[in-house]
């Protein structure tokens, strides 16, 4: 019976073993979930020190998760047509800034401002959109 014992008390420190991995391998995915949120949503990939100001036509306007799109064509100083993208907040967080599906439609004249990216892309992290009739979307904060 003293065998059996000793084989026993094995068996749990294999098993509590087992558990301690499994519960270290759990939080060590939830860590590297957590910091690629983190990163998703971080500033580090633009220059936040300066806004960039674009004015033109909507070419697109997509009001879905998980982020607003909103893209413009215009031209260069040279006359070469560019597309440019930003991206807003979620529509759930802009409805609730006064923002709808329908606050911009596709041909409509804005301008919109906003970080671009270091490495760049013709991209706004956006901070302001301007309506042709002189209304200003904020993103970023709820009207007062």
């Amino acid at each position: 019976m003293g065998g059996s014992l000793a084989a026993l008390g094995s068996e749990r420190g294999i098993g509590m073993k087992s558990r301690r991995l499994k519960k270290t391998g759990v939080l060590a995915v939830l860590l590297m979930i957590s910091t690629g949120i983190s990163a998703h949503h971080g500033t580090s990939a633009y220059d936040t020190t300066k806004m960039t100001t674009v004015k033109g036509t909507v070419t697109d306007f997509q009001f879905n998760n998980p982020h607003v799109i909103i893209s413009v064509e215009t031209k260069d100083d040279k006359g070469k047509v560019e597309i440019w993208t930003s991206e807003a907040n979620s529509p759930n967080v802009l409805t609730r800034h006064g923002w709808d599906r329908d606050i911009i439609k596709k041909g409509d004249q804005i301008t919109i401002i906003g970080n671009r990216p270091k490495n760049g892309a013709k991209t706004l992290r956006l901070q302001k959109v301007v309506l042709a009739n002189g209304q200003e979307l904020d993103p970023n904060s709820l009207q007062d």
